[in-house]
């Protein structure tokens, strides 16, 4: 029973007893007024109490309402949980199966792509080896030749040393053999510069000195009749020892002897004073050093060697200068040959003036006869009109005529050109006979 029927029931059984109690004990006016006012208090009390009882039947109506709820909320849930255990299970039936079908047909479309893309790459893997082999063979053959080149390298280098080394002990042990060397370096460089040994220099030339025969390797000729000499000297065998040693004291002391050689060269040079015994030489004399290298070592040695030759009139020459000072010559000579072709071309072009104002006066003098002669032809046709044809045709009108026709001479109304250009210059034409 709910808590407030019961409440309810006690507050009406007190209100009885007290009712009871109080009629009892007071009679009289005052006690029927508190009466009246307890059943006033009664009436509101039952009336609560049945207010009370109509919302406890309510209450109990929703909570029967609310449990029935719950049972069928319970109901649902558990159906919910029986269908999403179903379509679970369905689902991994379907998708178990569609997984089945597209991993059967995935696998059918990737062996036909694959089969597709393996055939061409099998075919590329094919050719591939095949240009591979081919590769192979040939670098197989090139290796072999490759190796047969360098082997004749290696030979041809082996003989090149061998020859080099017969030539350095040749140019050590002899000092003609050296001379002949130089010679004909110094014969190469200047025919390679463009000089010619049969017009622009002569070798082995032989002149009288005062200390006997001089005799330089080459004279060059020079334009306006000079000469350039120029004589070979090789200095070898302390440049070869200094590069042979290894010690850097002893081979400074064969460069010094090398730089001595060439300073002895010199002086010796310069005291032949070959710009005395050839009358038309050059003020100089060149001394043909035949290797860069040989005057480069001596320059590092001693810096002033140059300066120190040329004091003497000696200049040091290698195939490098001695190059450009035989290009300059054939230059030179170009030059000296266009100039004298440009002097002759002007004597010819004086001496064709000279002609054709000679011919122009003889055409004048032509023109002018025969403006003469047109002169006297027209003076003759003129009298041939009024004095012969007048009297022939009197004889035609007395029947004394021919069958033949006398035609009457034309005039020349054309006369000569006069040559008016070379008249208005007559003080060049003179000047260009003279």
């Amino acid at each position: 029973m709910d808590l407030s029927v019961i409440l309810t029931v006690v507050i009406a059984l007190g209100m009885g007893a007290l009712i009871g109690w109080l009629a009892g004990s007071r009679a009289g006016a005052g006690g029927a007024q508190v009466i009246d006012s307890l059943r006033l208090q009664l009436d509101e009390v039952i009336k609560e109490r049945d207010a009370n009882r109509s919302a406890a039947s309510e209450l109990a109506i929703l909570r029967a309402a609310q449990e029935e709820r719950e049972r069928s909320f319970d109901q649902q849930l558990v159906a919910l949980r029986e269908a999403k255990e179903s379509l679970s299970a369905q689902f991994h039936e379907i998708g178990g199966k569609l997984l089945g079908e597209a991993r059967k047909a995935f696998l059918e479309q990737a062996g036909e792509k694959f089969t597709q893309a393996v055939m061409p790459v099998e075919a590329l893997l094919k050719s591939y080896q095949e240009k591979l082999q081919t590769v192979e063979k040939e670098r197989v053959d090139h290796y072999a030749g490759l190796r047969e080149a360098v082997e004749l390298v290696r030979t041809g280098q082996g003989q090149v040393r061998d020859e080099t080394r017969n030539l350095v002990n040749a140019l050590r042990s002899s000092p003609k053999a050296r001379g002949r060397w130089g010679e004909q370096s110094l014969r190469n460089v200047l025919e390679q510069s463009g000089l010619s040994p049969y017009a622009d220099f002569r070798t082995e030339v032989s002149v009288d000195g005062e200390d006997g025969k001089l005799r330089p390797d080459v004279v060059v000729r020079l334009p306006g009749g000079r000469q350039l000499i120029i004589d070979a000297k090789c200095s070898l065998n302390a440049y070869l020892d200094a590069c042979e040693e290894v010690d850097d004291d002893k081979r400074l002391a064969f460069l010094r002897a090398h730089v001595m050689s060439i300073r002895n060269h010199a002086q010796q040079l310069g005291s032949k004073a070959y710009w005395a015994q050839f009358g038309d030489s050059a003020d100089y004399v060149v001394m043909y050093i035949p290797g860069e290298h040989f005057l480069t070592a001596a320059l590092e040695q001693d810096d002033g060697l140059w300066d120190w030759a040329f004091e003497r009139r000696v200049l040091l020459a290698t195939p490098t200068n001695l190059v450009a000072i035989a290009r300059t010559v054939a230059s030179v000579w170009r030059q000296e040959t266009l100039n004298e072709a440009a002097e002759e071309i002007a004597s010819l072009g004086k001496e064709l003036y000279s002609r054709l104002a000679t011919m122009a006066e003889h055409m004048s003098r032509m023109g002018k006869n025969l403006a003469t002669a047109n002169t006297a032809y027209n003076q003759m046709v003129g009298s041939f009109e009024s004095q012969v044809f007048t009297q022939a045709r009197r004889f035609e009108a007395l029947g004394a005529g021919s069958a033949k026709v006398i035609e009457t001479p034309p005039m020349v109304e054309a006369s000569p050109r006069p040559l008016t250009k070379l008249a208005a210059t007559p003080a060049t034409a003179n000047e260009g006979v003279a």
